[in-house]
């Protein structure tokens, strides 16, 4: 399935517009784009709602017909845990998640102990847990940690525009994780010149304008095929003033919604 993200909303839910939307606003809005898909990530609301709060949200994605995805950082066990009952009120197959959180950055022991302790609540209810590809792990690290693991629950969140910042090329990112990729996180990005031809700025681009070979990954990884959902984001920059930003951010999304539905 294709998908909207958190991410695709960045600025629409931010407080650096008049009415940040809110989490329902962001599902209605899926819908309207003809999208069935929705993943809650990295949404900092979410973990503060009470009881009664996240059963009006999970209602009201059911009564939209959408299917959730949720999304944390880190891979502490009380945090993967949590995330797990989380999933079960939301209906969820697909947690997201990174090595490092905020507040901890395990050695690959650590993480390894951390996630063969979470991964048996994983497997008793059949979700998955994706953990995604970023600068703050060698992508052949990732694989191996993983596969030493081998649960068949535990797979990658494939986002090859992250490696970038490590010096990693991103068609080498999606062909050494293909085989475990459970999730894919839509993007295209590419380098500006800094003014002065002082350097260079790494950032977003519109779907389909940037350095993203997506075509290549739909070859290498066949998420299509492979029931693997393709969630989009996007990595936009304030565009000077709330409006300009909230009409591009809404472009960006049409774009790649487009785009995706284009491509096969």
């Amino acid at each position: 399935m294709i998908g909207l993200g958190t991410y695709a909303f960045f600025w629409q839910h931010s407080d650096q517009v008049p009415q940040p939307l809110s989490l329902v606003g962001a599902f209605e809005a899926t819908k309207r784009l003809g999208v069935d898909l929705f993943q809650i990530c990295d949404y900092a609301p979410l973990e503060a709602m009470d009881d009664h709060e996240l059963a009006d949200a999970a209602a009201a994605a059911r009564d939209l017909g959408l299917t959730i995805e949720l999304g944390t950082k880190g891979v502490e066990p009380d945090r993967l845990s949590h995330f797990a009952d989380l999933a079960g009120r939301f209906d969820t197959r697909l947690v997201r998640s990174m090595l490092f959180s905020a507040e901890n950055r395990p050695t690959p022991t650590q993480a390894e102990e951390w996630l063969r302790a979470a991964l048996p609540a994983y497997e008793a209810s059949g979700i998955y847990l994706a953990l995604e590809t970023y600068e703050q792990i060698a992508t052949a690290d990732l694989v191996a940690l993983i596969e030493r693991i081998g649960s068949p629950r535990l797979g990658v969140c494939l986002d090859p525009a992250n490696v970038v910042a490590r010096l990693e090329r991103p068609r080498d990112c999606v062909e050494q994780t293909a085989p475990l990729v459970k999730n894919v996180h839509v993007k295209d990005f590419a380098f500006a010149r800094q003014p002065g031809w002082v350097g260079f700025t790494y950032g977003g681009a519109a779907m389909g304008d940037g350095l993203h070979d997506y075509p290549h990954l739909l070859q290498t990884v066949r998420p299509r095929e492979r029931g693997i959902n393709e969630v989009v984001e996007h990595w936009l920059s304030w565009q000077g003033d709330a409006e300009t930003t909230i009409r591009t951010e809404r472009e960006w999304t049409r774009t790649t919604i487009e785009y995706l539905r284009s491509h096969s």
